[in-house]
């Protein structure tokens, strides 16, 4: 009996311990300027991701929710970071993005230099805060949005 106890004891342990790191990680992510956004990068629904985005400096960085990696999963420079969509969430992605009004393509270069694209999902609080993070470049530099054509 006594083993029975010692065995569940350790299965409910190293299912606690990967949670707490989890909750502990977000906490200290939206503490630290984080906000909660979705992305995906290959364009399919079930791909979407639940995330924190940080803007830290010159880069933004999105830190998968469910990953326990202690870096960025994704990061983009701002002066290589350039919106090419935007649009409203479709009936079929309102399951994965619940909280979303409205979804941007964004094409960049990540950090060892090859191009990405992805689609960000956010709240409306959300986009405001990326557009004039985007948008605040140094003189000289281009403001990152370009219309879709």
């Amino acid at each position: 009996m006594e083993l029975i106890a010692a065995f569940v004891g350790v299965l409910l342990l190293c299912l606690v311990v990967p949670l707490v790191w989890l909750a502990v990680r977000r906490v200290r992510l939206m503490r630290n300027g984080g906000v909660d956004l979705c992305l995906r990068r290959r364009f399919a629904v079930t791909d979407w991701h639940f995330g924190v985005g940080r803007y830290e400096g010159e880069r933004f960085a999105w830190y998968r929710l469910t990953s326990f990696r202690i870096g960025a999963t994704v990061v983009m420079d701002r002066a290589d970071l350039e919106i090419v969509d935007r649009r409203p969430p479709h009936r079929s992605e309102e399951f994965a993005i619940p909280m979303a009004v409205e979804v941007l393509r964004c094409r960049g270069r990540d950090a060892a230099g090859r191009g990405i694209d992805v689609e960000l999902a956010m709240s409306a609080g959300v986009r405001t805060g990326f557009m004039a993070w985007l948008e605040s470049t140094p003189p000289g530099q281009g403001h990152g949005y370009r219309e879709a054509s």
